[in-house]
């Protein structure tokens, strides 16, 4: 996120826990130079994803899905 030295003083608080629990720097436009606020530790672009649930029902219900009937295999080129 891009504030300027104003927007940043009116925010400061907001913007320093938004660095740190995004990992995500903050940049500082101040007479047409750029700063950047950046944690000390990086945080992993895996521990940034949100879970999501994709299997609608129970998981082990794909274990014994069969694709025979399903999927061709046609869809990829060779």
């Amino acid at each position: 996120m891009v504030y300027t030295a104003t927007t940043l003083r009116k925010s400061i608080y907001s913007v320093l826990d938004s660095v740190l629990e995004s990992g995500i720097p903050a940049v500082i436009v101040r007479n047409g130079k750029k700063l950047k606020i950046v944690p000390e530790e990086r945080i992993s672009r895996l521990n940034r994803l949100t879970p999501h649930t994709i299997v609608h029902g129970s998981s082990e219900d794909l274990v014994d899905m069969h694709w025979e009937g399903i999927w061709s295999g046609k869809d990829f080129p060779e």
